[in-house]
């Protein structure tokens, strides 16, 4: 959900009226009786589309709202910029939470990075369920369990989960990162760094990785095959913006794996990090199971819902002036970064480049 019973308040305060899809927070555990007792107002999807001035989503829908209406939500404008051409097109505003900047002001609206956080929690009990094996190490009657091994592959939000929750099941940890600088914060967590040597840096704008050259990928990739020998279960969560996700584990290296292992490819949604994920599908490759798990923060949509909702609604109060008004104000740089599209053009560069747009 957008919008949880208890942000309410914070929009009330704010002057914004509220109005809400009848039904819609059900199955995320919020009946509509709690968004009434909060002062919102529950109606049909038709009603609150059509009195509403702001829509807030979750996924914005390919369908734009009517004239003059603004839609923020997710929706992928460096992938899918054909959506920022339709909403364009249809005089719709659009801002997309993907395009929040990173900087200190607009961290508590950094929806991707909460999103991230969940991924990276669940990715770690998804391997644990279908591993053959216990994570902790435990002495028992028969003997002593070792514990599992765990490698993570890409350290941002969601690696840094996935290696606090394994540590947590009691797993021995290994991360690794094109960018050098999250070493630290992988050894701070109690996990060990794989030391990887390439001859160039993995750091983009943004804090984001950067997409390697095919000779650097081809050297992390041999090096990489012998880590992955030891390992019991693999989670992948490399990603680029606007791009395919990249390919850093080969069937070839799959197969090094021992049968019985387990590999998690949170990077399903934009192609996988692996040769063979299927988004959304489990395949077994030699005995190695390759989990394409597809959004996974809707897996636990009660405090994916309150994180979200949190995230959106501080986007929104940031453009609400003191006297309860609508202030879009472009010199403003998390208006300015996040707008793609507004008064009948598609106004964000990046979408423009990728349509082929002007400025």
């Amino acid at each position: 959900m957008a919008a949880t019973p208890r942000v309410l308040d914070l929009l009330k305060k704010s002057g914004v009226e509220t109005w809400i899809e009848s039904g819609a927070g059900l199955e995320s555990g919020f009946p509509d009786d709690e968004y009434i007792a909060k002062g919102g107002r529950v109606a049909p999807a038709a009603a609150v589309r059509e009195n509403a001035q702001i829509l807030l989503h979750v996924r914005v829908p390919a369908e734009p709202p009517g004239r003059d209406a603004i839609a923020i939500g997710f929706c992928d404008p460096l992938s899918d910029p054909a959506i920022a051409a339709r909403y364009a097109q249809a005089g719709a505003t659009l801002f997309s939470m993907e395009l929040v900047p990173r900087i200190t002001r607009a961290q508590s609206m950094d929806a991707l990075s909460s999103m991230a956080s969940i991924a990276g929690y669940k990715a770690v009990l998804l391997a644990a369920v279908n591993l053959p094996r216990i994570f902790p190490m435990m002495t028992t009657a028969a003997g002593t369990m070792p514990p599992a091994r765990v490698l993570v592959i890409g350290a941002g939000v969601a690696g840094l989960q996935a290696i606090a929750t394994a540590r947590r099941l009691g797993a021995v940890v290994s991360g690794y990162d094109v960018r050098a600088a999250v070493k630290e914060q992988i050894e701070s967590l109690g996990a060990k760094f794989v030391n990887i040597k390439i001859e160039e840096s993995g750091e983009g704008e943004g804090g984001y990785a950067k997409a390697l050259s095919e000779a650097a990928i081809r050297s992390q990739r041999e090096q990489m095959a012998q880590v992955m020998k030891e390992q019991d279960v693999v989670i992948t969560t490399a990603a680029v913006p606007g791009k395919k996700a990249p390919l850093l584990v080969t069937r070839e290296m799959l197969r090094a794996m021992a049968p019985g292992s387990i590999l998690v490819d949170l990077a399903a949604e934009r192609g996988g990090n692996c040769e063979v994920t299927r988004a959304g599908e489990t395949v077994v490759e030699q005995g190695v199971m390759v989990l394409g798990p597809v959004n996974v923060p809707a897996t636990v949509p009660r405090h994916a819902s309150e994180m979200y909702a949190r995230n959106i609604v501080t986007f929104l109060k940031n453009m609400i002036t003191k006297d309860g008004q609508l202030n879009l104000d472009l010199n403003d740089e998390i208006t300015r970064e996040t707008l793609v599209a507004r008064g009948g053009e598609v106004v964000h560069p990046k979408v423009q480049a990728l349509l082929g747009v002007n400025a």
